[in-house]
């Protein structure tokens, strides 16, 4: 942590950022290793500060690796900001006003950082996908899809879960051409796709499986994990995010499905489980090893059905995946 915290306040003082506000829960437990469940600030500087609230006083003063005080109000923030203030992107408008004393620019130098994980915390992660995965071989493939997810949402805190990462995705039949499907209370029909998440120690895992029947749905499922392979060949570090982006759409796009991959072909997890990088065709971002992310093309032809297959990929001097399932699960 301390090392992060040295490398962030160094960073800042590049971009010319004498102190800087950091709000968002996952930054705080990023940097000072506490998790808010309440208001807290921590402010970084040379002598960096954590204000947190009484409610998580005993928590933070346990193990937050920065000085701590009470966090009574807003306004006493503005004793221990200096010069020029970073704030995250993520920061309301109505806080952004309670500054104009002060020169503000918004930076994300955190995320940035936090786009490259320790060795901790890619056990972390790979931890949280064990007991995903785990939980999805345990689960019972009948019922509606309501119940499904929670029942998969049920093993993964018997399996040590502090929480799902997200809401469970679970769509059956023509719903599975939804990329998002929220659980129903329709009765499980094949295909089915699954996209699910464990947390452990606060680290996301991320993985989706759409399980087929018929023939049409196999040539579907094989031209999108032909897609995703080649895309995970072509990841090393230096590559930029755009172009593993472009690589996954060329294979789809070649086979006359070009427009129905209607998302990005991925994004880092950690944390949280969108954070950066971002493979999408904007992202200039050039991968580094240590990012963790996650590789998921997928074609959607409405009304009829969908198929996505999604893997987390460590960058070494090639792509590890992490994944232990099969893409192709037979249920």
């Amino acid at each position: 942590m301390e090392t992060k915290l040295k490398q962030v306040i160094e960073s800042m003082h590049e971009q010319k950022i004498d102190s800087m506000i950091v709000l968002k829960p996952e930054n705080i437990r990023y940097l000072t290793g506490f998790r808010p469940t309440s208001s807290s600030v921590l402010i970084l500087k040379d002598e960096p500060l954590l204000l947190a609230s009484k409610i998580d006083n005993e928590d933070a003063s346990k193990n937050s690796m920065v000085n701590l005080e009470v966090y009574k109000k807003f306004d006493d923030l503005k004793n221990f900001l200096e010069g020029c203030v970073g704030v995250e992107n993520s920061m309301t408008v109505e806080t952004y006003r309670k500054l104009e004393d002060f020169k503000v620019v918004t930076t994300e130098v955190v995320e940035t950082s936090r786009a490259v994980k320790t060795d901790w915390e890619i056990k972390n992660i790979e931890k949280a996908l064990e007991i995903a995965e785990k939980s999805l071989l345990e689960l019972d493939f009948k019922g509606t899809e309501v119940e499904m997810a929670a029942e998969l949402e049920y093993n993964m805190r018997i399996n040590g879960s502090q929480r799902p990462s997200f809401e469970t995705i679970m769509a059956s039949g023509a719903r599975t051409s939804l990329p998002h499907g929220s659980p129903t209370t329709n009765k499980i029909e094949r295909p089915i796709l699954i996209d699910w998440g464990a947390v452990y120690n606060n680290y996301s895992s991320d993985t989706t499986r759409t399980i087929i029947e018929t023939e049409k749905q196999e040539e579907i499922f094989d031209i999108v994990l032909e897609a995703q392979q080649t895309a995970i060949k072509s990841i090393k570090p230096g590559i930029k995010c755009g172009e593993i982006d472009n690589i996954a759409r060329e294979v789809i796009t070649e086979y006359g499905y070009g427009e129905s991959f209607i998302h990005s072909t991925g994004h880092g997890v950690g944390l949280e489980i969108h954070e950066k990088p971002s493979f999408s065709k904007n992202d200039e971002t050039e991968l580094q090893k240590g990012m963790v992310v996650t590789v998921e093309p997928g074609i959607y032809i409405k009304g009829e059905f969908g198929v996505r297959i999604e893997d987390m990929v460590l960058v070494e001097n090639k792509a590890k995946v992490l994944n232990k399932i099969d893409s192709k699960l037979s249920v």
